[in-house]
């Protein structure tokens, strides 16, 4: 499907439904296309596959004492 810029604008709604039924939309500017939104698709990423996932599961560190340490005001 292609749409102008405007429709984008103004009918988001009905963009996001042909998303969800699979269907790319190409975006267009002065007649030139600009833009693709294409289906996400989260069933393809797992977070174990982040490189980042887990990265301090090792760490001994209490979250809670550190995000209150955090919080604290500084004594100046």
């Amino acid at each position: 499907m292609t749409v102008t810029a405007k429709d984008l604008r103004f009918n988001v709604s009905f963009l996001f439904d042909v998303l969800s039924k699979g269907e790319d939309v190409t975006i267009t500017h002065r007649g030139k296309a600009k833009a693709k939104l294409i289906s996400y698709d989260d069933s393809t990423q797992s977070p174990k596959d982040d490189a980042i996932f887990g990265m301090w599961s090792d760490r001994d560190d209490n979250v809670d004492t550190m995000v209150r340490n955090m919080r604290k005001r500084r004594a100046f």
